[in-house]
């Protein structure tokens, strides 16, 4: 399979818009933490959060397409099936069945690192450090903040035995590992 660095390097040829490149970095911590947290293997799970969205530029204007071309580019990259599938159904709006914990963690994983970004932005120094799962809660539940990154998609960490506020804590935690990287 191939590295992280290898994959990284991939990812850097599809996105050339750096937010888009900070969210996948921010989705790929995500993953490992909860990869971490339930004894999944970090490094698939890492590497789906990473590329999970390769062919963004790419689809952005076709919502149908998105997440299909991704599954064809990690297919050709030799990645492993339940990474492109999980891949592939990260983009509600096939209908496609997540079936597997990958799948699941992902679906969640994808709008919770827009909730924890944009808590940050909104912190006087702008850090990730400033931030704490509690005003994370507290910012949840107020439908004005950070309308981008989807209640309920979020709220379906359920699926993959967790409680909001613990998803939250992993998502946050994790996130901060990486403040240096994505510039929070």
């Amino acid at each position: 399979m191939i590295t992280r660095d290898q994959a990284y390097d991939e990812l850097k040829k599809h996105v050339q818009n750096k937010n888009l490149i900070k969210h996948m970095l921010s989705v790929e911590a995500v993953m490992r933490g909860l990869a971490d947290h339930l004894g999944e293997d970090t490094e698939i799970w890492g590497l789906t959060g990473l590329l999970h969205d390769i062919d963004y530029d790419e689809t952005k204007d076709s919502p149908e397409l998105h997440s299909l071309k991704a599954a064809e580019i990690l297919t050709d990259m030799g990645y492993p099936e339940e990474m492109v599938y999980a891949v592939k159904v990260h983009n509600y709006y096939h209908g496609i069945p997540r079936l597997s914990i990958l799948d699941k963690a992902l679906y969640a994983a994808d709008p919770v690192s827009g909730l924890v970004v944009a808590g940050a932005l909104v912190r006087p120094d702008k850090k990730l450090a400033s931030v704490d799962v509690n005003y994370l809660v507290k910012k949840f539940g107020e439908k004005a903040f950070a309308r981008g990154a989807d209640r309920d998609q979020i709220r379906t960490c359920s699926e993959i035995g967790l409680e909001l506020e613990e998803f939250l804590s992993i998502s946050l935690t994790s996130m901060q590992k990486i403040a240096a990287e994505i510039e929070l």
